[in-house]
């Protein structure tokens, strides 16, 4: 379940309870977020970016004010403890796999952790990310015909042991969406703030995933904590 807030303190504060697994907070941002893109000319793959490449950066006036949103952002976030990052991605480098096996971030998926820790995204340029509600959704494991192929993959018994494998190799954290399913973006601007997967989480985590890489379509700059 989504909740809307208000600010970026009602985003951190707000408990993740009573089924609401994902925050929003809904900004309309000024600035010239392609610009920055455009200026940064990365290639291929996955380019993090820190202040000082930033603030290199020949803007014009909307850019700088761009710029300083996402100094802002930065800077709002380890003020709370948190490491976030931000990316420019132009694709990935990485082979997507078949649908049985496919454990990269544009497979619907959740977020997991040791200990109490949530997930925070914005996608400022770009194809945004995606979400899915998980009453529309099943863990691709436990689709019948999946578990069957990659208990053959495994050569072994549905056990303790095909667990371990099944965990080791992150294939219990994806998803598939069920026919009826619409999923939800969420959308340019927006700061959101996601449940993740951790022993003793009062929710289950929010299922996302990043949009498809198509052809022609320009880099995506995001922030992820």
């Amino acid at each position: 379940m989504i909740k809307q807030v208000g600010s970026f303190d009602e985003l951190v504060m707000t408990p993740l309870r009573d089924g609401i697994n994902a925050l929003c907070w809904a900004r309309t941002l000024a600035g010239d977020f392609g610009e920055i893109v455009e200026k940064l000319g990365v290639g291929k793959g996955i380019t993090s970016l820190d202040e000082a490449r930033l603030l290199a950066l020949d803007l014009s006036d909307a850019g700088k004010a761009a710029r300083e949103v996402l100094l802002q952002d930065l800077e709002s976030l380890r003020a709370r403890e948190l490491q976030p990052s931000l990316d420019c991605v132009n694709g990935y480098e990485n082979e997507i796999e078949s649908d049985l096996l496919r454990t990269d971030v544009q497979s619907w998926h959740v977020d997991s952790a040791t200990v109490e820790a949530d997930t925070y995204l914005c996608t400022y340029f770009g194809a945004s990310s995606e979400g899915l509600r998980h009453e529309e959704a099943r863990r691709r494991v436990d689709v019948p015909e999946f578990r069957a192929e990659l208990l053959e993959l495994y050569g072994g018994e549905d056990d303790e042991g095909f667990r371990d494998y099944l965990n080791e190799n992150y294939l219990d954290l994806h998803y598939t969406p069920l026919p009826e399913a619409r999923s939800f973006s969420f959308g340019l601007g927006h700061l959101w703030r996601i449940a993740t997967e951790y022993p003793g989480s009062p929710v289950p985590p929010c299922i996302h995933r990043a949009p498809a890489t198509l052809a022609g379509q320009p880099p995506r700059l995001l922030l992820i904590s």
